[in-house]
């Protein structure tokens, strides 16, 4: 397990630098002036272009900009915005509320998915099973800021339960609604996940042999059938966790939460590009490391599966 690890940090290195590289060049080497739209109407002054010019190493080849950015990176310098904020207090101010945001929303979406699921795939074609699959079918159909909008106008508006705009340091209990919004389009996809893979292996000989040794039908579920049937499903939840805190520019949009999601498209509006190459590095890094701790989950689920 442990070089298998190893091997597996080693291999997340040429993928880091790949992606943030090409964040890098989209955003900086395709302009052809930078400094367009940033004095207004006006020409920026020489004495402003010089300074930017400066501050962010324009004068160097596109990959020796890069390589300085992702040295200042390494030191936790996410850089500047133009009007001169570090990008790094942005983030720190933001990403506590995201992360709280992408966790309930994680945690309602994996709880709630995975019992519909299961609740579908042992009843079989009933009652249950037609209620889970239906009420998917429409949490999938309708749009994110559909639901948001749709709750916080009943609940927020109407019956006054919540709050309709989230406060600048939220509570748990005020994100309980924005994080099952975000997490809606993921639930519906978790449920009908494990329904499949719950069904699948109701028919795998694994199980039918535990069923002939006279196993309590509880540890032939729980053991046998379900642990093999999360496979997919963790795998599904862990990719997720970085669409959760870079999709949620949404979900933040509707409640007015001040979060990751609204610090990109903020600094996507004022074409502020140091915010969105620092918020974009920082959500792989997560992304990717999500996908190795999901690789080391498997042995867990599955005993068959063993990492040299």
């Amino acid at each position: 397990m442990g070089r298998y690890t190893l091997r597996r940090l080693l291999q997340l290195i040429p993928v880091f630098l790949g992606t943030t590289f090409l964040v890098y060049w989209l955003v900086w080497g395709l302009r052809e002036d930078p400094f367009a739209g940033k004095c207004g109407q006006r020409e920026c002054s020489p004495a402003f272009r010089a300074a930017l010019t400066e501050r962010y190493n324009l004068d160097d080849p596109l990959i020796v900009q890069y390589l300085k950015y992702l040295g200042a990176i390494l030191t936790g310098d996410f850089g500047q915005t133009f009007s001169g904020t570090e990008v790094s207090t942005l983030i720190a101010d933001a990403y506590p509320i995201t992360i709280k945001l992408a966790i309930i929303a994680l945690v309602i979406e994996a709880v709630i998915g995975i019992v519909a699921g299961v609740v579908s795939g042992l009843r079989g074609r009933g009652f249950a099973d037609t209620l889970v699959l239906v009420s998917t079918l429409f949490l999938i159909a309708l749009p994110v800021f559909v639901t948001g909008l749709v709750l916080r106008q009943v609940l927020g508006v109407d019956l006054g339960i919540i709050r309709t705009s989230v406060p600048a340091n939220p509570s748990i209990g005020e994100l309980i609604v924005p994080g099952f919004v975000l997490a809606s389009l993921s639930m519906a996809y978790v449920a009908r996940l494990t329904r499949t893979s719950l069904i699948e292996n109701t028919r795998a000989d694994f199980v039918r042999t535990a069923v002939a040794k006279g196993l309590p039908r509880r540890r032939v579920i729980g053991v046998h059938m379900l642990r093999n049937s999360l496979i997919p499903v963790v795998t599904f939840l862990g990719t997720d966790i970085g669409a959760l805190m870079g999709g949620a520019i949404v979900t933040e949009g509707v409640f007015n939460i001040r979060g990751i999601g609204g610090l990109i498209y903020k600094g996507l509006q004022q074409q502020d590009i140091a915010t969105v190459v620092g918020v974009v590095a920082l959500l792989v890094i997560v992304y990717l490391v999500a996908n190795l701790v999901v690789d080391l989950l498997y042995a867990v689920l599955d005993p068959r599966i063993r990492y040299d």
